[in-house]
C-alpha cells in the first residue's frame, strides 16, 4: 500500500495502537502528524520508531476535548506538510475509569462521552475542509460498542457505540465529497488501556475464550487501519470492521 504524498493525523498517536498506526503510515510512505496531549516523551519514541522505519513525522500536542487545541493541530499540521490532509485516524480516547450506574456522576458520562465522541466531531468539523477528494477517515472504536464492555464499561460502551452509528450516517453524507469514512473495532489488543484498567485473570480468561487463543497486538489493528486509509480500500465506506481474533460478531 503506498501512500506517498499523503498527510495523515493520528489523534492519540503516541503510544499503542496509535503509535503502530502512526509508523505505519509513515512506513507506507505518508508523512504524519503525531497527535499526543499528556506524554511529549510517548511522542518522541513514535517519531523515532517512525524516522527508524524511513518516515517522516512531527508531533503536535492537542487536547482533543477543546476545539481551539483541535484547530492548533490543524494549524500546526498545514504549517508543516501544506494545505490538505489526506488521511484522518481518530484514535484518541479512554475508559477513564471503571463506574457502574450508581457510581458514576452525570458530569463523568458527560466526560466519557465528550472524549470517546465529541471529540471526533470536533475533528471532523477542523480536517474535512482541508480534505480533498480521494480522502479517507478511520475511527478507532471498539468491541465494547458490540457487546456493552466488561464491568464498569458501560459508558465507555456506550460512546463506541455511538461513534460506530456516526460512522455509518457521515459516510453517506460524506461520500458523495469523495470522501470515505470506516471505523475499527479492536477486541482484547495488548496494550496500556487493558494493562491499566483489566485484571490479568480477566484478561487470560477472554484470551482462552478467543478462537484464535490469545490478545491482539497494536500492529495488527493498525495493518487494518492502513489499509482502510488507502486506496486499496477506494470502495469500502461507512463500514464498522471487528478485530477481535474471532471472539464477537457483528
Amino acid at each position: 500500500m503506498d501512500l506517498t504524498g499523503k498527510v495523515a493525523i493520528v489523534t492519540g498517536g503516541s503510544r499503542d495502537i496509535g503509535r503502530s498506526v502512526s509508523v505505519k503510515l509513515a512506513s507506507a510512505g505518508a508523512k504524519v502528524v503525531v497527535n499526543y496531549f499528556r506524554s511529549q516523551a510517548d511522542a518522541e519514541v513514535t517519531l523515532r520508531q517512525i524516522k527508524l522505519a524511513g518516515g517522516e513525522g512531527i508531533a503536535v500536542k492537542a487536547d482533543v476535548t477543546n476545539m481551539d487545541d483541535c484547530k492548533s493541530l490543524l494549524y500546526e499540521a498545514t504549517k508543516a506538510y501544506g494545505d490538505e490532509i489526506h488521511i484522518l485516524v481518530n484514535n484518541a480516547g479512554g475508559l477513564i475509569a471503571r463506574k457502574r450506574l450508581d457510581e458514576m456522576s452525570i458530569e463523568f458520562w458527560e466526560q466519557v462521552m465528550d472524549l470517546n465522541m465529541t471529540s471526533v466531531v470536533r475533528m471532523f468539523k477542523t480536517t474535512l475542509p482541508y480534505m480533498p477528494v480521494g480522502s479517507a477517515i478511520v475511527n478507532i472504536a471498539s468491541q465494547a460498542a458490540r457487546d456493552g464492555g466488561g464491568g464498569g464499561a458501560t459508558a465507555y460502551g456506550a460512546s463506541k457505540g455511538a461513534l460506530m452509528t456516526f460512522t455509518r450516517g457521515i459516510a453517506k453524507e460524506l461520500g458523495p465529497q469523495g470522501i470515505r469514512v470506516n471505523a475499527v473495532n479492536p477486541g482484547m489488543i495488548a496494550t496500556a488501556f487493558h494493562d491499566n484498567f483489566t485484571p490479568d485473570a480477566v484478561r487470560e480468561k477472554v484470551a482462552d475464550a478467543t478462537p484464535l487463543r490469545r490478545e491482539g497486538s497494536p500492529d495488527e489493528v493498525a495493518d487494518l487501519v492502513v489499509y482502510l486509509a488507502s486506496d486499496n480500500a477506494s470502495f469500502v465506506a461507512g463500514a464498522n470492521f471487528d478485530i477481535n481474533g474471532g471472539l464477537a460478531f457483528s
